[in-house]
């Protein structure tokens, strides 16, 4: 295992003299969950996209999936989204993949995916439920899956954007009922569907559900503990009711909210082989987003 991860340690607590620009060759590392713009609560270090753009290749991540600050509190998206992807197109080198907003409980959501797709090329659309105000039940969310499944586009739904203790007292924000959505899979098998900020508790006790009869992945933002990644797929990590396998984990790091250094050290702090780094790192991401 040391081998594997030496480079992506090094580029942690590499030299002062070598700390500004980190070698060529080493891992390839897909980051499933940033965003861009300004957060609308408090100033981030990295808000400035070619700023974070630096940051994440400092330590080795080559390609982030990125969405929109901003959209979080909007009702309608196209601006936004149009925004994001010449924010994409324009900076960072080609690093950034852009993922629009659409909110299925509202007006004409079926033309913000259609541009989505068809006029700002997007990979993918991410989903904010509890800052919109709609459940996983609510009717339009499965044709949502379901028009997606067939552009073959990835469905992100965004569970927490910060810690519910954080919230402005100006909003009421309640938490996502991911239950439903076994349920809703099913009925839309081909759809691609990625939980992201996916905590434990968050998840609950669906958690084998999640893994045993549907194919949606996770990402590790949010997963906390010395050895958390390790122990999420041994089934042994103290906030999950449940294993979730390798296959199934994609590296995410939700920068610049949260350090993107916090999900590079989880690739290194837990016994993983170069395997499970590869698939975690880069593999699984390709499944999604080729």
């Amino acid at each position: 295992m040391l081998p594997a991860v030496l480079p992506a340690a090094a580029a942690l607590v590499g030299s002062t003299t070598q700390a500004a620009e980190p070698k060529a060759d080493g891992p390839e590392i897909i980051d499933c969950n940033v965003h861009l713009f300004d957060w609308p609560f408090r100033k981030l270090k990295y808000a400035r996209t070619d700023s974070l753009a630096a940051k994440l290749r400092k330590h080795r991540i080559t390609k982030a999936w990125a969405g929109n600050f901003e959209a979080v509190l909007h009702t309608q998206f196209d601006a936004a989204n149009r925004r994001l992807a010449e924010e994409c197109r324009s900076k960072g080198g080609g690093m950034f993949v852009p993922i629009g907003t659409v909110d299925p409980s509202g007006p004409d959501w079926e033309e913000d995916l259609r541009r989505c797709h068809e006029t700002y090329r997007m990979a993918g659309v991410r989903l904010y439920p509890a800052y919109h105000g709609y459940g996983l039940d609510h009717a339009e969310f499965a044709k949502l899956l379901a028009e997606s499944a067939k552009r073959g586009l990835l469905v992100q739904i965004v569970l927490r954007m910060e810690d519910e203790r954080c919230h402005h007292p100006a909003l009421v924000i309640g938490a996502v009922d991911v239950g439903p959505l076994v349920d809703v899979l099913k009925k839309v098998p081909k759809a691609k569907v990625q939980l992201i900020n996916s905590a434990g508790r968050l998840l609950g006790k669906h958690v084998t559900d999640l893994v045993q009869q549907t194919q949606v992945t996770f990402d590790i933002a949010a997963t906390e503990g010395n050895g958390g990644v390790g122990q999420l797929i041994a089934g042994t990590n103290y906030s999950y009711t449940g294993a979730i396998p390798i296959e199934r984990l994609v590296f995410g790091s939700h920068a610049p909210f949260f350090p993107c250094e916090s999900a590079v050290m989880k690739l290194f702090e837990s016994p993983l082989d170069l395997g499970q780094l590869e698939k975690l790192m880069h593999a699984n991401a390709k499944r999604l987003i080729p």
